[in-house]
Order: C-alpha cells, then sequence, then structure tokens
C-alpha cells in the first residue's frame, strides 16, 4: 500500500535550479535558490577520485562554489538524498568554503551501522548521525529564504533515501531516473525492490506538473544526458514503473536486473566516505589517510 504524501505541495513557489553534470560518475548536483532572495541550498555535490592514484581533487564541487559566490548566493543547506554508492560526497569541502548545515535522512544510522561492519570500523567510528548538521525525519521542513522544503522518505534503493520537494520542483536521489531509465537497483544491502516501488509510487502522487530531478543520468541508446522530467511524464512514460506495471512485476523485474549488474566502480571508496559526510576516514598512525577493501564482503 502507498504511503500518503506527508505534506501538501505548494506548486506557486518556483526555486531556481541550476545543474552541474560530473561526467566520470553522470551524477548531477544542484543548486536551488529561493527566486525571492539570494539563499540556496547544494544537492548531492561530487568531490573528484582517482581511484587507481587514490588521489583527490575538487574540481567539481570548485564549479560549484564559483558559481555560488560569483552570484553572490548564501548557502544555508548542503543536502544528501541518500548515501551514495557511485560518487563521493564533496559538502564538508563546500561547506568549510561558502557555509550551509548538512542534512540527510535519519536512517543514516542504519547505514553506518551496516557498513560499520563490512568495513569492520572500530568502536571509534559513530553510528549515530553525529557527522550531520541534521537527520531528517519523513515530514519534516526546512526552509531556503522565503521557500518550504519538504522531506519525504523513500527508500528502497537504500534504507537512508529522502525525495525532497521544494514548490514546483522534487529533487528524487536514485529513487527514479529518466522515463527511459527506468530506476536505480535495489540490491544492495538494506535495499529492497519492493520498497523501491513503493516509494516511487508514493513520489508519484505529487502533481503532474511537479517538475522531477535526477541524480544520475547515463544517456540509454545513446541520448543526450538530461536530468529533468515531470511526474506526469514518469507516470506515462517510465519503462520500469510506468502507470499499469504492478508491484509483482516490478519486483520481478528489479530482481533479475539486479542479479546481472556489476557493483559501482567507485562503492568502496564511496561508503567509506559517505558514511562520514563526505569526510575521509582518520588518518593512520603513520599520519596519512588509507580507505578499505573489504574483501568477498559485498558481493
Amino acid at each position: 500500500m502507498t504511503q500518503a504524501l506527508p505534506f501538501t505541495p505548494d506548486l506557486e513557489q518556483k526555486p531556481i535550479v541550476t545543474p552541474f553534470f560530473d561526467e566520470p560518475t553522470n551524477t548531477i548536483s544542484y543548486v536551488v535558490q529561493d527566486p525571492n532572495s539570494k539563499k540556496c541550498a547544494i544537492v548531492d555535490s561530487v568531490m573528484d577520485i582517482d581511484y587507481a592514484a587514490g588521489h583527490i581533487t575538487y574540481d567539481g564541487a570548485d564549479r560549484i562554489i564559483k558559481y555560488v559566490q560569483d552570484e553572490g548566493l548564501e548557502v544555508e543547506w548542503l543536502i544528501e538524498t541518500h548515501v551514495h554508492a557511485d560518487h563521493l560526497s564533496a559538502a564538508p569541502y563546500i561547506q568549510s568554503k561558502v557555509g550551509g548545515k548538512l542534512g540527510i535522512g535519519e536512517n543514516i544510522t542504519i547505514v553506518q551501522d551496516t557498513f560499520g561492519k563490512v568495513f569492520n570500523e572500530g568502536t571509534e567510528f559513530q553510528r549515530d548521525g553525529s557527522q550531520f548538521d541534521k537527520l531528517f525525519k519523513d515530514g519534516d521542513s526546512y526552509k531556503i529564504g522565503e521557500l518550504t522544503a519538504y522531506v519525504m522518505h523513500t527508500p528502497g534503493h537504500t534504507p537512508a533515501c529522502m525525495t525532497h520537494t521544494i514548490g514546483d520542483a522534487a529533487f528524487v536521489g536514485d529513487t527514479l531516473f529518466m522515463p527511459d531509465g527506468g530506476s536505480a537497483r535495489a540490491d544492495f544491502p538494506g535495499g529492497d525492490a519492493r520498497t523501491l516501488y513503493r516509494s516511487v509510487k508514493r513520489v508519484l502522487q505529487l502533481p503532474d506538473e511537479t517538475r522531477l530531478f535526477m541524480c544520475h543520468d547515463y544517456g540509454p541508446n545513446g541520448r543526450d544526458i538530461e536530468w529533468e522530467t515531470s511526474v506526469k511524464e514518469e507516470r506515462e512514460h517510465n519503462i520500469h514503473v510506468k502507470d499499469g506495471i504492478s508491484e509483482d512485476e516490478f519486483v520481478k523485474m528489479r530482481e533479475e536486473r539486479d542479479a546481472s549488474l556489476d557493483m559501482p566502480k567507485l562503492i568502496i571508496p564511496s561508503l567509506q566516505v559517505n558514511m562520514r559526510a563526505g569526510k575521509m576516514p582518520p588518518k593512520d598512525d603513520d599520519g596519512h589517510v588509507y580507505l578499505k577493501v573489504p574483501v568477498n564482503k559485498l558481493k
């Protein structure tokens, strides 16, 4: 059964949404601005990593920072829609340059407990979400200038996935892809295809004209990269969850498809960093930072 929306959408509010595409990870980050002020939020930022070389850079994050500074914007929030398994968050780096509070869904604690065990983190790794400034519950709201943002729990891809609806715009994380891309996988620890279907249907209760912004796009069949669609377009054309596709049909498709997928290339560094709110693990005895590779523990 699909849960009702925990808020009433306000389509009269129309945030200014500026996308930033990260080609190496096919991630889209966003600056979301109140049109009546200079207040903004940054959604799903990316830190660059050359994994083979163990080298971290911030070129993508610096593009966002430059945009914010050039436009004279004030960052109120840094939002993570979920704990990403395919890219590293740049939120702490951006926060150190332009401020803002860092928020994620309250079920980050489940993710931290799960992957704290996978990576054999010691008791010094806090599993209470305290690395973040705000842990959102279903139905919570927050302000971006005069805009009111509402938070909706949409698990299935991960336990901590949240959709953030800001006026006529909703940021869905990996809950949905563009209509020709379908939906995200649901086979990570804590994921569940049936739960994902119900979360998608919850998102698609938003008004038809609601703008939906994707966290990823891979340009299926060679088309150009896209990141914005609508509830109406998803309901009519999404290849996995359009109207008329049943829950059981979706679960069968999703589970069969997931069984054929390889793990994301950056899952090992991403999870270790993102469960720490984008911070690196503590330095080792020699003063350097190391990332662990768990053998035969993820698949």
